[in-house]
């Protein structure tokens, strides 16, 4: 993003805090033992998602802080037959970003929740950006409709 103070253009980087809630479905263990309850599943996805983030780079995002100190909390969820209780393990990222549309990736996941822009204080949209942005929605969506379509002709 760049800032024109008077001649001179700076370019200023967003930050943003995001949040991503990690789902966590109980598995029955055999016989007696090695079963998990819902909450240490969540737990687990959480712990290795943010191995993933932390390891695997996303294009134009540097993660500066991983807040996982939030509690994990169960919901009960109408799956189509009956209510089941499901648990969920948040986890709030910072992000420093250049381009708006590099938060695609994290917003279109299905873990996303909530996001909080932390600077610059206003936010002006080009007309190239916004072209960018929306064009890379297009991408994403189409992307997302062929993998399905795939996975419901096999």
């Amino acid at each position: 993003m760049k800032i024109k103070i008077g001649d001179e253009v700076l370019t200023e980087h967003m930050r943003v805090r995001v949040r991503l809630d990690f789902k966590g479905v109980g598995k029955t263990g055999r016989f007696f033992f090695g079963g998990k309850s819902k909450e240490e599943m969540a737990e687990q996805t959480r712990e290795q998602e943010v191995a993933l983030l932390r390891n695997i780079p996303l294009q134009g995002i540097v993660i500066e802080e991983f807040d996982l100190s939030l509690d994990i909390y169960t919901v009960n969820e109408f799956d189509g037959r009956r209510n089941k209780e499901t648990a969920y393990a948040p986890v709030i990222l910072t992000l420093r970003l250049e381009n708006l549309d590099d938060l695609l990736p994290l917003v279109l996941k299905p873990e996303f929740r909530k996001i909080e822009f932390l600077s610059p204080e206003y936010l002006n949209i080009y007309r190239l950006d916004a072209e960018r942005l929306l064009f890379r929605i297009h991408q994403m969506i189409h992307e997302e409709v062929k993998k399905l379509e795939l996975k419901y002709q096999s």
